[in-house]
């Protein structure tokens, strides 16, 4: 029994051993290369840049009051449209104490001028009456009160522009009501009910009421690379893509490139616009993220193969074109003049038909771990 054990324990390792030899022969003996092939056909190639950058409006007018003082009310939120010359806001004025006392003292002046007119006049007219005077120097006094009334007048539209930022005299222009300086929608309200704000001046910008702008009339900018921008001209067409609505796409022609370089990570770019065509389908925010598409060269009906069936040599390209069929398989190398890449085929100007078969890379066989 002992016996016939040890016989079946020895069978076992000499077949461990005859199939780890048989396995690493296996491994060691030279696997045959296997190539892909490619046929020439007739395509069209585009050489494509994308370019990055957002949509926004043409023209976006920051609105700004023509007085100082505090928001009382808004009375429009963004998103909505307005007209040019709507109310978006009213301002509370709180006047310059400076400004209010010199108007008070206007006031007063031309009020004390007024009653001496009046005096004067009544005085003058007794004695025209009389025939004392002549019409002539009746009517100079009777210019001089109607001068005094104006004065008053205006002292008195002053001092409630000053106190009240609005007289009753030009109420319906008043300065207290922050109006839209264009038509369009209104894209934000950077202020609160609440708020301070000022005009602008020499020393300020201003306060900024609301931003707007005619979302009819937007644009692409982003940059392109100093290496591509020789090979765009103005009125070239464009595609533009937008991140966040899917499956959609707007037609768009180059009206700018930047006659200037800026620099961005190290490398020269150049700034672009483009006139976007909207659809009306579709709301376009402005500040969108986007991709526009421009097409650098093309080249219709010309003869392709995949770029990774060419063999670079310095200035020179070659292709090895197969003769024969299975075991009698012979790869000729040739010289061949190329012309566009689209980055996965190329343009083959000079040395190849429609007929030949060409030889790609390799093809890497899946091996089992």
């Amino acid at each position: 029994m002992k016996r016939y054990s040890k016989l079946i324990i020895a069978a076992i390792i000499a077949l461990i051993f005859i199939g780890t030899f048989v396995f690493l022969w296996q491994k060691s003996q030279p696997k045959e290369v296997v190539y892909s092939e490619f046929t020439p056909k007739v395509d069209t190639l585009q050489r494509i840049t994308i370019i990055t950058g957002k949509i926004e409006p043409r023209n976006e007018v920051n609105v700004k009051p023509q007085i100082s003082g505090i928001i009382t009310e808004i009375l429009k939120e963004p998103g909505q449209f307005v007209q040019q010359g709507e109310v978006i806001a009213k301002v509370k004025v709180i006047p310059d104490m400076a400004s209010l006392s010199s108007a008070e003292s206007r006031v007063r002046l031309a009020t004390v001028n007024l009653k001496q007119a009046e005096v004067d006049y009544e005085r003058e007219r007794n004695l025209y009456e009389q025939k004392l005077v002549s019409a002539d120097e009746y009517d100079k006094i009777r210019q001089q009160l109607n001068q005094a009334k104006e004065e008053l007048r205006a002292a008195v539209d002053a001092l409630e522009v000053v106190r009240d930022g609005v007289s009753r005299s030009n109420a319906s222009a008043s300065s207290t009501l922050i109006r839209s300086t264009i038509s369009g929608v209104i894209l934000d309200i950077p202020v609160k009910v609440g708020n301070s704000v000022i005009l602008s001046n020499t020393f300020n910008d201003g306060t900024t009421i609301a931003s707007v702008a005619n979302m009819n009339d937007l644009i692409f900018r982003g940059n392109i690379d100093e290496t591509e921008v020789g090979q765009i001209v103005t009125g070239m067409p464009m595609k533009i893509t937008v991140g966040a609505l899917q499956n959609v796409s707007f037609d768009a022609s180059l009206e700018y490139v930047s006659p200037k370089a800026v620099e961005s990570n190290g490398a020269n770019q150049f700034e672009i616009k483009a006139a976007v065509t909207t659809l009306a389908d579709h709301k376009i925010r402005s500040g969108y993220s986007a991709n526009a598409e421009i097409v650098l060269a093309r080249a219709e009906n010309v003869l392709t193969v995949p770029e990774s069936a060419i063999e670079f040599s310095g200035d020179s390209t070659f292709v090895y074109i197969i003769k024969g069929e299975g075991q009698k398989k012979e790869y000729e190398r040739k010289a061949v003049v190329t012309g566009l890449s689209d980055g996965v085929n190329i343009e083959i100007k000079k040395g190849l038909t429609a007929k030949d078969r060409v030889r790609g890379p390799e093809v890497i066989a899946d091996t089992d771990e």
